[in-house]
């Protein structure tokens, strides 16, 4: 069977002692395997499952839909597991320039880091749920997610922990979602909006394929400041 064409794809494998793995696959041709694994042969990843061709019985492509398993060249766009509250309290909710232009943060103590994972993770059995950790190497480098589903629309935003900014990790998960939220999910709209002063925030965007289409004069407070509010479409 040639593995290479589920790369990328949702598939559900069954290995030859039963088991059955579902998820999205990610290839490994047989000179990585053998550098990093000591294999012989080619084979596939689900999440962190790696199984070999020669263990593979069956390999199909499956529809899925919600928050499944993303994967960009450096990092997993995973669900959220209950031991990342106090990450996340660590990482974002303690930065007050995480939350400088939009005056929201939902990790910003223990307490509503735990509440706010709890919760992303009670609404996953929602198909039109999209709630992903940005993970490189178990190491929790940022979040995303798209909300507010309704008449053919959905709303994205992100946030990448201070040391992994300018790295381009937003970017690259930002142009994944919009891809399996337009594609997968047959989404035909996807809005974000950010304050005019927000550069970063605007790159990303802007690098990854959305479009400035409407400017609130003022429309944006945050604490006792006002900024022009930029609404963007994918």
């Amino acid at each position: 069977m040639d593995l290479l064409k589920y790369d990328g794809k949702h598939v559900r494998v069954t290995d030859k002692w039963g088991e059955t793995f579902t998820g999205m696959a990610k290839y490994g041709n047989h000179d990585f395997l053998e550098c990093e694994y000591g294999g012989k042969e080619d084979g596939v990843f689900i999440e962190d499952c790696l199984i070999y061709h020669s263990q593979i019985v069956s390999i199909e492509e499956v529809e899925v839909h919600g928050t499944v398993a993303l994967w960009t060249e450096r990092m997993i766009l995973r669900r959220y597991r209950p031991e990342d509250a106090d990450d996340l309290y660590r990482y974002l909710g303690t930065d007050p320039a995480m939350y400088e232009y939009s005056g929201w943060n939902p990790y910003v103590t223990l307490e509503m880091a735990r509440e706010t994972v709890q919760g992303f993770i009670k609404r996953y059995d929602d198909e039109h749920t999209y709630s992903w950790v940005m993970d490189i190497d178990d190491v929790i480098v940022g979040t995303i997610g798209a909300y507010d589903y309704k008449d053919d629309q959905i709303e994205v935003g992100f946030s990448v922990v201070p040391g992994w900014q300018g790295r381009g990790l937003a970017t690259a998960a930002l142009r994944k979602v919009l891809e399996y939220l337009t594609e997968n999910e047959g989404i035909p709209c996807v809005t974000a909006w950010c304050a005019a002063e927000n550069a970063g925030s605007r790159r990303v965007l802007e690098k990854a394929g959305m479009k400035l289409v409407s400017k609130e004069m003022d429309g944006l407070t945050v604490g006792d400041r006002v900024y022009d509010k930029l609404i963007y479409e994918y």
